[in-house]
């Protein structure tokens, strides 16, 4: 296949060896550093993207997209009529009532502040992951026990190695709402029964909450019915138009708000994090870049003889300009496409083998997983090559504009 002239004449020149190997030498780095800048980046980027949606989707599958509030009242004793109200909206797939309080669990070994959250089984999973999350007990032995039995409680992995508590064994809930007595107000405590240990992958929800069935909360929290009710919608993203509409069509009596909203300081601090380790690690596809210039600088210095042949031959000053041009384009595609195979690669085995492990107690996550999105991908690509391309443009007019005859004086 017949190149084209510049092209033919720019790769001659990358590929030929040179009487001046120290010009080759900066080449070969300049290309090392685009592709380290590239893989660094698209590294990092995977790195935040995958933190940011695993995040997300540990807290949304732990709790509701949605949450509804009545206001002007002590709960909401008449739930099933909301209940059914918010069932016939668009976008609703589950409607759940929850009670939250707080307790002091206690056991022979161990004691610890919980939040007790009163649900009920059959409506809780069709909000959250409760059910597929329980690995050891059921969901379904939250139901009524028998006569003189303790009631059944559903704890996380984490809670239950804090308690020394697993299924099978009681616990002992104790609540600031006490009853009357010649000596005051004493707390209120009821043994219940380990029925369940769940593991949402979340800490956050592993080690701090029990779930109690919705009328055995209100009688220990003494709460009149539920607090509110949770809503689970078809597509997450569409969480705040449903809150937004339930308000409109309910009233201001009702009070709304989303899972994003709940959870705005988290996600844009991911976010904001994520622009500048993009911004800081971009800097190195910079300096790659420089290097470029360089390279090419000396190049022209290198071949001033050539090009000032090339022109008494006739090549115009645009032929010139494009040789360079392509030389620098060809450096900075190769380091490219280099750094993106890398970094693909390097993505892939670190998340597949979870090789960044975390504190879960401290990023809620216990290893570092890695995402990268097709339009990261493209920018990053699409980003290098065209700072490579801005690299190329000074060098390459420089060799445009010279003399042939004061390049040809001393030769």
């Amino acid at each position: 296949m017949r190149l084209p002239f510049e092209l033919y004449i720019a790769l001659r020149y990358l590929l030929a060896r040179r009487r001046q190997a120290f010009i080759s030498l900066i080449s070969v780095i300049s290309t090392i550093g685009v592709a380290v800048g590239v893989m660094a980046l698209l590294i990092a980027l995977a790195l935040m993207t995958g933190l940011q949606q695993e995040l997300r989707d540990r807290i949304v599958g732990s709790a509701a997209h949605v949450y509804v509030w009545k206001l002007g009242e002590v709960g909401m004793a008449d739930y099933e009529s909301d209940l059914e109200r918010l069932r016939q909206l668009p976008r609703v797939t589950g409607v759940a009532p929850v009670i939250l309080g707080q307790a002091l669990a206690t056991t022979d070994t161990g004691e610890a502040f919980i939040t007790v959250k009163g649900i009920e089984p059959d409506l809780e999973v069709e909000v959250t992951e409760i059910g597929s999350a329980i690995f050891d007990g059921s969901l379904d032995a939250l139901a009524p026990p028998g006569p003189g039995a303790p009631e059944g409680l559903v704890i996380g992995n984490g809670l239950a190695a804090k308690l020394g508590a697993f299924v099978g064994d009681e616990v002992t809930l104790l609540t600031p709402k006490g009853r009357l007595t010649p000596l005051g107000v004493m707390p209120r405590a009821r043994r219940f029964r380990v029925v369940g240990i769940f593991d949402m992958g979340f800490h956050q929800f592993d080690t701090a909450y029990g779930y109690v069935r919705l009328d055995v909360a209100a009688r220990l929290l003494d709460r009149p019915g539920a607090e509110f009710l949770e809503l689970k919608v078809d597509d997450l993203y569409a969480a705040p138009d449903v809150a937004a509409s339930i308000m409109r069509e309910f009233g201001s009596s009702y009070l709304t708000q989303d899972w994003s909203d709940l959870n705005r300081s988290l996600f844009s601090a991911l976010l904001l994090e994520k622009m500048a380790i993009s911004i800081t690690v971009g800097l190195v596809v910079l300096v790659a870049a420089l290097n470029i210039v360089a390279s090419l600088i000396l190049l022209v210095m290198d071949k001033s003889r050539d090009i000032a042949i090339l022109k008494t031959m006739g090549t115009s000053a645009r032929s010139i300009t494009v040789i360079f041009m392509l030389q620098g384009l060809i450096i900075g595609f190769v380091g490219t496409v280099a750094g993106a195979i890398g970094g693909v690669a390097a993505t892939e085995i670190l998340d597949r083998y979870e090789l960044v492990q975390l504190p879960s107690d401290v990023y809620q996550v216990t290893y570092v997983p890695f995402t990268l999105e097709p339009f990261d991908i493209v920018w990053v690509l699409a980003s290098a090559i065209a700072v490579c391309f801005v690299a190329t443009i000074y060098p390459s007019r420089q060799a445009s504009r010279l003399d042939p005859a004061q390049a040809l004086r001393y030769q």
